[in-house]
């Protein structure tokens, strides 16, 4: 099993980020994760999808979605020539006797203290999946409360292959 980044620019219209996942779920295929957001111009969204499975499903992936309506462009994003990002926020449980070691974790990967409780402390950690993991797999001495994680966003780098929309 393989993993490819997917990027679309779609309409901005109601109903378009179910009518691609219906599309995966109808389909059987397996959605990593998934964001979508607004562009620069409102009239589009881009999609970001990491999808799983052998060379056959993922280039049949790419096709199915591009036959849909809404779908303007659809671009594999590969890893040598693109950035991904994800965010998460992850509470740790921690005494006040634990909050320096959290946070000196939280320093070394460039993480955020954003809310600090009696029992708590809640880390905002942004990177790349490896780098997230990392972060987490530090944590292990540690109780994770709460774990919340927005997939990946990503971007090709430089201009060469940037889809313009009328």
């Amino acid at each position: 099993m393989q993993k490819r980044v997917f990027q679309l620019l779609v309409d901005n219209t109601s109903g378009v980020l179910s009518r691609i996942s219906g599309l995966f779920s109808r389909r059987g295929y397996n959605i990593e994760s998934i964001t979508a957001g607004v562009t620069a111009d409102p009239r589009f969204t881009r999609i970001t999808i990491v999808a799983s499975g052998d060379e056959d499903i993922l280039d049949q992936i790419e096709k199915q979605v591009a036959k849909l309506v809404d779908v303007r462009d659809v671009k594999e994003l590969k890893p040598e020539s693109s950035v991904y990002r994800e965010l998460a926020l992850i509470k740790v449980k921690a005494t006040p006797e634990q909050r320096q070691g959290v946070i000196a974790v939280a320093d070394i990967f460039r993480a955020k203290i954003i809310d600090v409780s009696t029992e708590s402390l809640m880390v905002e950690l942004t990177g790349n999946q490896a780098k997230i993991e990392a972060f987490i797999s530090l944590l292990d001495g540690y109780e994770i409360l709460e774990l919340a994680r927005t997939g990946i966003a990503g971007l090709g780098r430089g201009t060469d292959n940037i889809t313009y929309l009328p």
